[in-house]
């Protein structure tokens, strides 16, 4: 056989290869070429290429975060100062709250998993800086007693949650 018809007979087998694997119209190919993909390699990097602009959004509410937290410095020149302080504890303490939320995103990022304990922390987070608030501005005990109840349940949580991680154990010797 010569090298020239050897090429042909290639060529021609591997366009009917190609024929059988993808269809002629465009919308069959498009569809055969959509689901020769492995789905999770597709919904992983989907899931990170919207997860940084989850990320940008979240630095620059904390960038504002901040901006905010120093403008209301300016309240202890108008304000009583346990008003204008009270204001500065309680956006730093919610900055708190948005870095928890930076950090289980960008755990999410590296590890490809939320962990309980960061959103545990998160909300632990949020709801001591809503018992701060509401201490200040003197609410009523039941409303105490529900956010103590909250928070106490979030740390058995927290304990549970590290004692049964499902991460693998490390030896020591």
């Amino acid at each position: 056989m010569s090298e020239s018809t050897l090429k042909l007979t290639i060529s021609t087998m591997a366009q009917t290869t190609m024929e059988q694997i993808l269809p002629v119209s465009w919308p069959k190919r498009w569809i055969a070429t959509l689901t020769a993909y492995d789905i999770s390699r597709v919904w992983e990097a989907g899931t990170r290429f919207i997860l940084s602009f989850l990320t940008l959004t979240i630095l620059l509410g904390l960038a504002g975060g901040v901006v905010k937290t120093f403008l209301d410095l300016r309240l202890l020149l108008s304000t009583d100062v346990e008003v204008a302080l009270r204001q500065v504890l309680v956006d730093a303490l919610t900055l708190l709250a948005v870095v928890e939320v930076l950090k289980t995103t960008a755990a999410y990022c590296s590890d490809g998993r939320v962990r309980v304990t960061f959103i545990i922390d998160t909300v632990l987070v949020v709801m001591l800086t809503e018992v701060i608030s509401r201490w200040f501005t003197s609410g009523e005990w039941h409303q105490f007693a529900i956010l103590g109840g909250i928070l106490l349940t979030l740390g058995v949580m927290r304990v549970v949650a590290i004692r049964y991680s499902p991460a693998t154990p490390t030896l020591t010797q």
